[in-house]
């Protein structure tokens, strides 16, 4: 069964082709500035992205027809259980009008419907577990005012995608498992994975939880609220304070989690280290937040992301960390292996196909 997995960033378009779970090719085209700046709008970069797809695989002789399935990233679509969905015109709709925003997700399952539609043969267009996923227990929706409930917004992908792969690897069924799962990136979500739902996470979005490379996590609310009405900055300002310019990038000037670490521990940049230490120390009071929750009953801790091939992150963290349960690192974010599997066994009656 060949698979065809489509992940579309701001600027490339990752995709891969696998025959069940074997890669043949994974590969990012890339679209230079200029030629995204003539879009008024990511949903408007549709015919161009699609056109770029179709080039490549005629020119390293793909034939559509041998397409038996495409999946798309999920974008930012109405909050929605974890799983794989088939692509339908309800989701078309709402990604045209995005209810949660733009962002360049929001063309993956366009893409993978209009690539099907191509192959012909009712060749199924799918995503699976988009950052919307939403599967937080009823207690945990709550802040401390109902105008400010909690958000699921998170790296529910790779999150889920690792716990699954955990599973298989100790011969049991991530729905009888109570993990915690930390994704280190860009951004960085902490979540608690109890039977197969992820009942407790922070928003990894839009400030919660751990600083990360350019986000600033949770804040100190009052002192934002006097900043917010200093006069000092406008509110597009502030909202790049807590995602694109919050974080490591703020105090050090770089979002680089590989330059940090080669300047705290091999240039003896003091700074780096407090700060890299610093986002640790927050990680692993994320991760000590979440047990009390399942009364500290947590079979394993995995940490995942790019940042995971750090043995020093993964390390500190472990040693703050594995009185509650083991750790185990799972590096890189493989998002074209985790869209791949969802397709695969989704379409092997493994996993469910859900409709949105």
């Amino acid at each position: 069964m060949k698979i065809l997995s489509i992940n579309p960033g701001s600027t490339s378009t990752k995709i891969a082709l696998y025959e069940d779970l074997d890669p043949v090719f994974v590969q990012t085209l890339r679209h230079p500035a200029e030629e995204i700046a003539n879009y008024n709008s990511i949903i408007d970069q549709f015919a161009f992205r699609k056109e770029i797809i179709i080039k490549f695989l005629q020119e390293n002789n793909i034939e559509l027809s041998s397409l038996g399935a495409i999946v798309g990233r999920g974008g930012l679509l109405r909050p929605i259980p974890g799983g794989v969905y088939r692509v339908n015109e309800k989701m078309i709709a709402d990604l045209r009008n995005p209810p949660m925003g733009e962002h360049a997700s929001n063309l993956g399952a366009i893409l993978a419907n209009e690539i099907a539609k191509a192959v012909g043969n009712n060749t199924p267009a799918f995503i699976a577990d988009p950052v919307v996923v939403d599967e937080l227990c009823d207690l945990a929706r709550y802040s401390g005012h109902p105008e400010l409930p909690r958000v699921s917004i998170f790296h529910a992908l790779n999150q889920k995608a690792t716990s699954r792969r955990y599973a298989r690897e100790n011969n049991t069924d991530y729905s009888k498992l109570t993990l915690i799962v930390v994704h280190l990136g860009g951004g960085i979500s902490v979540g608690l994975h109890k039977n197969g739902k992820v009942i407790d996470v922070n928003n990894a979005l839009n400030g919660s939880g751990p600083m990360s490379p350019e986000r600033s996590g949770s804040l100190p609310a009052a002192s934002l609220v006097n900043l917010c009405f200093s006069g000092k900055y406008q509110k597009g300002d502030i909202l790049k304070m807590i995602t694109g310019k919050g974080g490591c990038v703020a105090f050090l000037g770089t979002n680089d989690a590989y330059e940090i670490e080669v300047r705290a521990l091999e240039k003896n940049d003091a700074e780096a280290k407090k700060v890299l230490d610093a986002m640790i120390y927050q990680i692993a009071k994320e991760i000590g937040f979440l047990a009390p929750v399942v009364k500290g009953k947590v079979d394993a801790i995995l940490l995942t992301g790019g940042i995971a091939h750090s043995k020093y992150v993964c390390k500190e963290i472990a040693e703050m960390v594995e009185f509650i349960a083991p750790v185990h690192s799972y590096p890189g974010e493989g998002e074209m292996i985790a869209l791949t599997e969802a397709a695969y066994y989704a379409l092997k009656g493994e996993l469910e196909i859900l409709e949105y």
